[in-house]
């Protein structure tokens, strides 16, 4: 419908495109009939338009598409909806009601013509040629933003692929190299065999310091613990070496280390098993810490101000707290360190594992074995060594100073007695016997005594006490006690603010005896706990009274604790003993063979004393048999020493009395309080 039919040019030219427009709304105003115009319509569209321009005529508002450009006035090939949209403003200039155009209707202009097939678009009616220029844009993006994605996930594929095949290839690299079986992973290669920092450093690697250690990982279960030892061996207890491994009846006890107990119970001499420890390397990243141990180094300089140690290999580690636990090293006799390498070759320092291996396969090669020394470990090994001259032909020779064996603790009439003991082992035993020189003679040792006589024989061992190791008290600082020897540290075993000293080679503050040295296993056991405990703040001092053993063979024993010196006046009190009263029967009672690992610090009941005189204690006379007994060793009329002869498993009272450091007018009563004369 138009806008106004009264103003519409009259003529057969105007009829006849009324008519065709009628046609075209029709039709919808798309589709074939929109298309069909003539060259005709399309020049009158063009006159129209130059008399639209030079006539100044309004313009008509036609039902129908159409194109133009500016104000009305452009030709019929501009752009067909700027001129439709200049029709529109301007029959709104002219204030004319326009009515409401159907769904197919569109504005038209008078003076526009329908474009021809070469300029019309294929895209959304109305929307004209700019939409070709629209897609054309959007594709163009479109096209470039895949491109650009395309490319970089080729380039990332690429790299992925690269480093997947890198890593590939090193790890078969790695699982192929020598050794990388017992590595297990690269990470731990990666890492020093000695740690540069640990937390608890233990120099020394015997009893005290797997005690210390033990202890410490009782207090503090995520601490990390590195024992330095110069032994190649894992800690183990010593006690067996003079003991219970010369009674094995396995042949290859050099190589396993395994032996039956007097009680018939089989163990090894090493405190834990290898998997027990962490590797040294490991130790400064294990999640719960643990105990490692570095075998075969030694610490040869310790800086206290700067916390650190120098190994001999020349690493350094530093620590915030260390205990020294060297031990200490077996002396030898003037007269052997005079003699030549062809002596020192014959000799034997016992010591350690390695000196019990080659001690044991030395008794089966040679004819005669020369102990030197009389006290706990020259008469172990003798008795030991006498055990087997009774079925290989060996002979055993031991040789001391003293009147009988250990003469230096027991009372000589006990002394005596125990030398016969030994010699029904069948060892010579040699009393007063002072070495004077050592020489070789054809294919045998010559040993010439003091006294003029000659012993000739196959092999020495010398068993002549132990010199502490004291040796980075020099670049430590460190005071050694110029009487005893040793680390002098105070009563909670601490010799600075954080270093302590365990063991042998420890010089403690003893409050009931004084000033003391002790080279004992028990001794290292609760010292190396107490040092331990100490290093984890526990502030303890140390006051237990420490025991030790000895046994001739699983006959034979005796435990002592306190001062035990034959030179202080003696007490003993003696009974009939009867089987169970041997160092067998009591390992059988107590399920251990290391007698101390049974030993606790329970104080015994109080001690009963008698307020009446009674009789003079029982002094045994020669050639009595001294079954069991108890020894007292008295200091101005206080017990300060005690030896149980034979009776086993009542050292908590032997602890009770010495520590009450009472006196006891009749000791006969006080020996009653160890069941001595029970059957």
């Amino acid at each position: 419908m138009g806008v106004d039919s009264s103003r519409r040019r009259p003529g057969p030219e105007a009829e006849a495109e009324e008519e065709e427009e009628e046609q075209w709304r029709r039709s919808g105003g798309c589709g074939p009939l929109r298309q069909q115009r003539s060259g005709r319509n399309m020049a009158a569209a063009a006159r129209s338009g130059s008399a639209g321009r030079g006539g100044g005529r309004r313009p008509r508002m036609r039902r129908g598409g159409g194109g133009g450009r500016g104000g009305c006035s452009g030709p019929a090939g501009g752009e067909a909806a700027g001129a439709m949209l200049c029709c529109r403003l301007a029959a709104l200039g002219a204030r004319r009601p326009l009515r409401p155009l159907g769904p197919a209707a569109v504005l038209q202009c008078h003076h526009l013509r329908y474009p021809s097939r070469s300029l019309m678009s294929s895209g959304v009616p109305g929307k004209a040629g700019s939409n070709l220029l629209f897609y054309l844009i959007v594709g163009g993006t479109v096209t470039g933003a895949g491109a650009y994605v395309y490319k970089t996930l080729r380039e990332n594929k690429e790299r992925f692929t690269s480093r997947v095949t890198t890593i590939t290839a090193r790890s078969q690299e790695n699982a192929s190299s020598p050794g990388a079986a017992s590595r297990g992973s690269a990470a731990p290669e990666a890492h020093p065999e000695v740690p540069s920092h640990v937390p608890f450093l233990l120099i020394g690697g015997g009893t005290a310091a797997f005690a210390a250690a033990r202890s410490i990982r009782a207090r503090d279960p995520g601490a990390r613990v590195l024992i330095v030892s110069e032994d190649p061996s894992l800690p183990y207890m010593r006690p067996p070496l003079s003991k219970e491994l010369w009674f094995s009846d396995d042949p290859n006890v050099t190589e396993t280390l395994r032996f039956k107990q007097w009680n018939g119970k089989e163990r090894s001499i090493y405190f834990q098993p290898p998997s027990f420890y962490v590797p040294a390397r490991d130790l400064p990243f294990v999640e719960n810490g643990g105990v490692a141990v570095l075998c075969g180094k030694k610490v040869v300089h310790m800086d206290v101000r700067g916390n650190t140690v120098k190994l001999s290999d020349g690493s350094q580690i530093s620590y915030d707290k260390c205990l020294i636990a060297t031990g200490g090293t077996p002396r030898n006799l003037p007269a052997i360190e005079r003699a030549g390498k062809d002596v020192q070759q014959r000799l034997t320092l016992f010591r350690k594992v390695e000196d019990f291996k080659s001690l044991e396969k030395i008794s089966r090669q040679v004819k005669s074995i020369t102990v030197i020394g009389g006290g706990f470990l020259g008469s172990e090994l003798a008795c030991a060594l006498g055990r087997r001259a009774r079925t290989r032909g060996l002979e055993v020779i031991q040789l001391f100073p003293e009147n009988g064996n250990m003469g230096k603790v027991l009372p000589e009439y006990l002394s005596n007695w125990t030398t016969e003991k030994v010699r029904k082992e069948g060892v010579n035993v040699m009393p007063n016997a002072v070495v004077k020189s050592v020489s070789v003679s054809g294919n045998r040792l010559v040993i010439k005594l003091k006294d003029g006589r000659k012993v000739e024989t196959d092999h020495i061992v010398a068993a002549v006490g132990l010199e502490p190791n004291v040796e980075l008290a020099k670049s430590a600082g460190l005071e050694v006690d110029s009487d005893f020897g040793g680390f002098r540290v105070n009563a909670e075993l601490q010799a600075r603010s954080n270093i302590w000293v365990a063991g042998d080679a420890a010089c403690f503050y003893d409050i009931k005896l004084g000033r003391r040295r002790v080279e004992h296993h028990d001794h290292a056991v609760v010292s190396g706990r107490l040092a331990g405990e100490n290093m984890t703040g526990a502030a303890k001092p140390y006051w237990h009274q420490s025991m030790f053993w000895s046994d001739l063979g699983p006959d034979v024993g005796y435990e002592a604790i306190g001062l035990v010196d034959s030179t202080l006046p003696t007490v003993g009190v003696f009974a009939k003993a009867t089987a169970k009263d041997t160092p067998k029967s009591a390992t059988e009672q107590s399920g251990t063979g290391i007698r101390s690992e049974s030993e606790t610090e329970a104080e015994a009941s109080e001690v009963p004393t008698s307020p009446s005189a009674s009789p003079t204690p029982h002094v045994p006379k020669e050639g009595e048999d001294y079954g069991k007994g108890v020894v007292f060793y008295l200091r101005d009329k206080v017990v300060v020493g005690i030896v149980l002869w034979n009776i086993f498993n009542r050292m908590p009272i032997a602890r009770k009395i010495i520590k009450d450091g009472e006196e006891h007018a009749d000791l006969n009563e006080v020996a009653k309080l160890f069941n001595i004369h029970e059957d």
